[in-house]
């Protein structure tokens, strides 16, 4: 007799009391109409610092197939949920927040085109009902990364979506301390499918994101994948020098030829003094935030460090 595949369900948390009972629930009903499936669902806890630890505590409880990992601080939302997924033991892993935003209803779906063959089923999100101010914003976020990347990246792809077994192997072998999930994934190479939905609006709570969070995102996403920033500043630096050789010259036979008429002045010299220092601290700016990937992959912290595990 064929032995049943497992499949891994892994989010994360980080002050979702409003929401992970119903997360919970919601991926338990959808796994009990699988039933050629096992399962585990595996939530990682981000030192959350509402109820939400009480009532994983009391979920798990009462079902083992419910394994929880507590954090012993905030260690992010890029390492947090990355570690979560390499614990998992499935055969096949399915990645989805917490907060509903990544409809359980799906997960069927998603198996159903593992089953056909690929290797990675991405939740591609075409359309949103968050404030559409912010979701143009992502898009084009979305973009700009893709068209600057080495590597050909998904639009629209938050992580959301299926793993095979083989795929999870690969990212345990990276050792990775800081990924950047979405591009490893797509530089992986491994056959992927799409599946377009679109994002209902958060129940309840508020969103973890804020300014930093998603400056670091895009900036882990241009620094992890792509060399054009630090090519760019190369030749706009070339650029900007002949420019101003070429206003230099034009300037000193203009006033060779009027020299009289022709005041030399000191705007000029102020308006390119902070132009050119503005385009340095630009790009230094950037070489910064290369320099601060490399130091961290070079220190080799590790993603998290767990307080407590239970039904492991």
């Amino acid at each position: 007799m064929n032995q049943r595949k497992k499949i891994s369900i892994v989010s994360g948390c980080y002050n979702e009391e409003g929401n992970i009972e119903e997360f919970v629930g919601r991926v338990r009903t959808v796994m009990a109409g699988l039933p050629q499936y096992d399962c585990e669902i595996i939530v990682i806890d981000n030192c959350s610092t509402d109820r939400s630890r009480e009532l994983l505590r009391a979920m798990a409880s009462a079902d083992k197939r419910l394994k929880v990992i507590f954090n012993t601080r905030n260690f992010g939302h890029i390492r947090s949920p990355y570690h979560a997924l390499l614990q998992a033991e499935g055969d096949a892993v399915m990645l989805l927040v917490s907060d509903l935003q990544d409809p359980p209803e799906l997960i069927p779906e998603f198996l159903a085109r593992w089953e056909e063959g690929s290797k990675v089923v991405a939740g591609v999100k075409e359309q949103s009902d968050e404030s559409p101010l912010f979701f143009l914003a992502r898009r084009l976020y979305y973009r700009v990364v893709t068209k600057l990347s080495d590597t050909e990246l998904i639009e629209n792809f938050t992580g959301f979506g299926l793993y095979d077994r083989a795929v999870m192997d690969y990212l345990r072998k990276l050792g990775d301390p800081y990924p950047y999930f979405r591009g490893l994934v797509a530089d992986s190479g491994f056959q992927t499918s799409r599946i377009v939905y679109r994002q209902p609006v958060r129940k309840r709570g508020f969103s973890k994101n804020n300014f930093y969070t998603l400056y670091d995102i895009a900036m882990l996403g241009f620094t992890s994948h792509s060399k054009v920033p630090l090519r760019l500043a190369a030749m706009l630096g070339f650029a900007t020098s002949l420019l101003s050789l070429l206003v230099a010259l034009v300037y000193l036979a203009y006033k060779l030829l009027f020299w009289s008429r022709f005041p030399v002045g000191t705007a000029p010299l102020v308006i390119g003094i902070f132009f050119f220092a503005s385009v340095q601290l630009f790009f230094i700016g950037i070489l910064g935030e290369y320099i601060g990937a490399i130091y961290t992959q070079v220190l080799k912290r590790p993603l998290v460090v767990e307080k407590e595990r239970i039904n492991f």
